[in-house]
């Protein structure tokens, strides 16, 4: 019998975000496959993870995945739908686009073979797992559904079994958790929200105006263009800086004109609320 995976939410940073659910299925599994944005190093997800509970004699795979901009779309191979959805994951450090894309019927489309090889590799391992009916858990930061990693993978490992069973266990996403952190409402009554990746901002005024709630993520390195951008629309005032939300080093500045250098990191975001 083939196993279970399990894809686990494990929110932003504070185990005691997990769901009783999550909690409950990480210690029954023998198995926790891990994502990484480098071979070397720690993940944040795990050490999440050992906080809520004891890991010991369980398996762990550490899953690399490599990530690289795309200079010329023409020439790389990712799909329309992930050109479309520009995913990036929460776990990594870095904001680019796939290194290659897992679509149905399309497990290995290269856009470098090293890192192709790598990807499969991940694949490969916890499918392995899975074929000797070994139930496994494939963890990832905040939710599941939001940027997550997982979906890179999710067809690839469909193609190699199209009955796989997979249960996507929901998390607390960062977004979640910094609106409740500052205390700021995200939508009431009819209010639209915008969800948008920073660098991929290229008309923030027009949601600005499109939208009561903008919520902008990993803004580390485009944090001054916003600066501008909200200085022009009079919003200044609205706007809150989120940092490492959940993390021991949080930081939550409600004045968006006192954030510095060192406050700005990957794991960060502003949200405008008219």
């Amino acid at each position: 019998m083939t196993g279970k995976l399990y894809v686990v939410g494990v929110g932003p940073g504070d185990p005691e975000l997990l769901t009783l659910k999550a909690v409950r299925i990480l210690r029954e599994v023998k198995c926790i496959c891990v994502p990484k944005s480098r071979e070397e190093g720690s993940s944040l997800a795990l050490s999440i993870v050992k906080k809520a509970i004891n890991i010991d004699g369980k398996e762990i795979i550490e899953a690399y995945f490599p990530m690289r901009k795309t200079k010329d779309s023409n020439k790389s191979q990712v799909t329309s739908n992930e050109l479309k959805n520009k995913k990036y994951p929460e776990d990594l450090s870095l904001v680019t686009e796939p290194a290659l894309s897992l679509s149905k019927g399309h497990s290995s489309l290269p856009l470098d073979c090293e890192l192709d090889t790598k990807w499969q590799e991940t694949i490969d391992a916890v499918y392995s797992r899975l074929d000797k009916g070994i139930d496994t858990a494939f963890i990832t930061i905040g939710d599941p559904t939001i940027y997550s990693t997982f979906f890179y993978l999710h067809d690839g490992l469909l193609d190699l079994n199209p009955e796989l069973n997979i249960e996507i266990i929901p998390g607390v996403s960062s977004i979640n958790a910094s609106a409740s952190r500052a205390k700021i409402s995200l939508s009431l009554a009819d209010e639209r929200i915008a969800i948008l990746p920073a660098n991929y901002t290229t008309d923030l005024k027009n949601a600005l105006e499109r939208f009561d709630t903008v919520v902008l993520m990993k803004v580390h390195k485009v944090f001054r263009n916003i600066l501008n951008v909200l200085n022009e629309t009079e919003l200044l005032n609205k706007a809150v800086y989120i940092s490492k939300v959940g993390m021991e080093d949080e930081r939550i500045i409600k004045n968006i004109r006192d954030v510095k250098e060192e406050d700005l990191n990957y794991f960060s975001m502003v949200i405008i609320r008219k």
